[in-house]
């Protein structure tokens, strides 16, 4: 998959649109985000804040609660953005989740355009190291 397939403006603007949920009065810094399920569904999220901050959600914990809630999948496409519709890319803590629920050929908006999941995050640990030997 090349991203030709992906219509990323209707993620970008479901990402626009998740932003402006956000919950986020001590960084004033909202967020959103949106990706593309296996089944065509676009699934989004946004950054939820709370005064104890290792209790805030970033938007991807939002996004991947959202995709649990309508019906599980795979992620195919990645999109998020800050106030002003800049692209963002994941944090480390995010990248590592969004690796749990992504279809083999996940990709990202990124600032230096489209990557792959395996790009953003070589040699990712994942389900498959937690499996018995054979």
């Amino acid at each position: 998959m090349d991203g030709q397939d992906i219509d990323w403006k209707a993620l970008e603007a479901a990402a626009v649109a998740a932003m402006k949920n956000a919950y986020a009065p001590y960084s004033k810094f909202p967020v959103g985000a949106a990706a593309l399920t296996g089944d065509g569904r676009i699934v989004s999220g946004c950054n939820v804040e709370n005064a104890s901050y290792g209790l805030t959600l970033c938007a991807e914990c939002s996004l991947v609660g959202n995709l649990q809630m309508t019906g599980g999948g795979l992620l195919r496409a990645f999109y998020c953005v800050d106030a002003h519709g800049n692209i963002l890319m994941p944090c480390g803590r995010c990248r590592q989740l969004l690796y749990e629920f992504r279809a083999p050929e996940l990709q990202i908006m990124t600032t230096q355009g489209i990557k792959t999941m395996d790009q953003v995050l070589p040699d990712a640990f994942g389900p498959h190291h937690l499996e018995e030997p054979r």
